[in-house]
């Protein structure tokens, strides 16, 4: 009757041996570190030379180090202290110079035997490991800017496909003013105007004996330009933070134009400041070759061109006049070229391909210059002559770069520059040790609320206590290895949403114990009390954490940061206390009682019976349990 079959005892003894394993990890806590990755591929990379060089440098500085570690296109260095950490730092910087991101960060310290099984400690958020908190501000003005710059380019070049007489194009206060020198002009202008750009609102005026067109975005089109303009620059600022190696960084909308960094584990705010700034744009100038390239080494360079370095060290005058930028590529992809050399594939939405078309079409046999603009740098990344027009807006990018950095490069091009501008308007450091102050503080509570409920769970219920007690433990074991294994970021509220699922988890307990103690009461036997127990109080159990869970979800769908974080902790932990309280409780009631076939006793507490009155020959007769009873007496 309480026996559980083989396979059921298998899954629970596996689930608590995964449990442990992917538990493990959270016990051997960090080491602060330092990471090495190289700013740009093209001019820095991770090599054996490079690590024998940091590790010379700390040697001879007498710096102790705890191992050095490679990571995909970085070097990791853990020291024993943040002194050291930060000694380190500043030395690397120095002897390594801007080739290289030198960042103070924590790293675990897990042996390599559980991180080849993939058992990796959980997140920490920014309140419990220390980091940096930006908030920024877009400015939706600039947004504006620019879209109708782009707009007041388009408008030109499209005018001019549909052979429409103009005068001049201005852009002022949010919009754009078109002057035509006469009525048709205009009039054939605005019909072609509505049919290409439905997002425009055009009205029309006379002033100064000029025929004026007012171009307006529309409001639904305002709305979701700034929308598109937050989420390009949230992408963006995610794919720039990948370089930090930062576990877990948080980046999410907050408001109508502001967006909220957190970095866990960073230290070094300056550097943070300097990755949020990173971006990486494309331009494309048209090469002068007729200018004297010996005047311009000399400091003489020709009015309107600027001089460059060519990847192999040649030099170049480049036409300061930019014919087309990144913000017309709707897509890159890292591949290769026909001479299976590393290369980019670029995708140009509509008008960036008929720019592109008739950039080319109009320059055969000129040299064209592609550009990467990074942190208001140019870098010249091939110059190839022009052989024919190329249309159909698919333009590949190739000359002198390996596979990593034509990834790197398709990556930064994808993200873009920033839609629009942005500033920090709230900077907060939490420092490695009021985090550790966080974490004891949150462990010691959680702690002492277990051992408040083992101690009287265990006083009030003796052996069926002690295994709610040690159910209870599983369910906190499942709980923090499910969280390990989702790689989930823990917070304060996350820690408070365990202390909330010790009580729940043990409420559970509860309900099972207490049924059983009322089957006894009615006259079942033990075996009958203890089966009929668990299945009776499975529904309640059941209806009363479903209702939780709802109430989690709705936590998880519409919270945001520390909410959500309580929400997931909330979710996970009713899942494993229905695991622990019904499976491996009953599992542990088996085993104490389910070899014995005549069982007259049950170790549960006292079980209180009401007073009953039983005529037996016109004496009252007092009724017994197999334990303590509630002595009956006359009335």
């Amino acid at each position: 009757m309480n026996r559980y079959p083989l396979w059921k005892n298998l899954i629970i003894v596996i689930s608590l041996f995964f449990g442990l394993l992917y538990t493990l990890p959270n016990f051997f806590g960090e080491s602060p570190a330092i990471q090495i990755s190289p700013l740009r591929v093209a001019t820095a990379t991770v090599n054996p030379e490079l690590i024998k060089k940091v590790e010379d440098s700390l040697r001879k500085a007498n710096i102790p180090t705890n191992g050095t570690i490679v990571e995909g296109s970085s070097i990791k260095v853990r020291f024993a202290e943040t002194d050291t950490q930060i000694k380190a730092k500043d030395l690397l910087q120095a002897e390594l110079g801007n080739d290289y991101i030198v960042a103070l960060n924590l790293i675990p310290n897990s042996p390599d035997w559980l991180s080849s099984v993939g058992a990796l400690p959980m997140y920490l958020g920014l309140d419990l490991r220390g980091g940096v908190h930006f908030m920024l501000q877009v400015d939706m003005v600039g947004a504006l800017t620019k879209a109708l710059d782009r707009y007041s380019a388009d408008i030109r070049s499209s005018l001019r496909e549909q052979k429409v007489s103009f005068s001049g194009i201005e852009r002022e206060r949010g919009q754009l003013t078109i002057k035509f020198r006469d009525e048709p002009a205009r009039a054939k202008g605005e019909t072609e105007l509505k049919r290409i750009y439905p997002d425009l609102e055009l009205r029309t005026t006379n002033m100064d004996r000029n025929f004026l067109l007012i171009a307006t975005i529309k409001p639904d089109a305002h709305a979701r330009m700034q929308t598109a303009a937050l989420q390009q620059n949230i992408t963006t600022l995610r794919n720039r933070v990948n370089e930090l190696g930062v576990a877990e960084p948080i980046i999410q909308q907050a408001g109508m134009d502001r967006v909220i960094v957190q970095l866990p584990g960073v230290q070094d705010t300056a550097k943070a400041k300097d990755i949020l700034g990173r971006t990486a744009t494309l331009e494309v100038r048209l090469v002068d070759d007729e200018s004297d390239i010996d005047a311009a080494l000399r400091g003489q360079a020709p009015l309107g061109t600027e001089l460059f370095t060519e990847r192999g060290g040649s030099p170049l005058l480049v036409k300061k006049q930019v014919l087309l930028t990144g913000d017309r590529i709707t897509d890159a992809q890292p591949g290769f070229d026909s001479d299976n050399q590393p290369a980019v594939h670029v995708n140009l939405d509509s008008n960036g391909a008929r720019i592109f078309k008739d950039l080319t079409r109009n320059n055969v046999g000129k040299r064209m210059a592609i550009l990467l603009v990074e942190k208001n740098l140019s870098e010249i990344i091939t110059a190839p002559v022009i052989r024919e027009e190329i249309g159909g807006g698919r333009v590949q990018i190739s000359g002198r770069m390996s596979t990593i950095e034509a990834r790197d490069v398709a990556l930064l091009l994808r993200a873009g520059a920033l839609a629009a501008p942005m500033e920090i308007i709230e900077e907060r450091t939490v420092g490695p040790s009021l985090g550790a102050e966080n974490i004891a503080r949150g462990f010691n509570s959680n702690l002492f609320g277990f051992l408040a409920v083992a101690i009287f769970i265990m006083i009030y219920y003796r052996a069926f206590g002690v295994i709610s007690v040690i159910a209870l433990g599983a369910n906190l074991l499942l709980l923090i290895a499910l969280l390990s294994i989702l790689q989930a970021t823990l917070t304060l509220p996350g820690m408070a949403a365990i202390a909330l699922t010790v009580g729940m988890a043990i409420d559970a307990n509860v309900l099972i114990n207490e049924r059983i103690r009322d089957e006894l009461r009615s006259g079942a036997t033990p075996h009958m009390a203890i089966s009929a127990g668990y299945e009776r109080a499975f529904g309640t159990i059941l209806d009363s954490n479903i209702t939780t869970l709802i109430a989690g979800l709705a936590l998880f769908s519409f919270g945001s940061g520390p909410i959500k974080g309580f929400a997931v902790v909330l979710c996970l932990g009713i899942m494993t206390s229905i695991f622990s309280a019904v499976l491996v409780s009953r599992s542990l009631v088996n085993f104490l009682y389910g070899n014995q076939r005549k069982l007259e006793n049950i170790s549960i507490g006292t079980v209180w019976k009401s007073a009953v009155k039983t005529k037996r020959s016109g004496k009252n007769v007092k009724t017994k349990n197999s334990e303590l009873t509630n002595p009956i007496k006359d009335n």
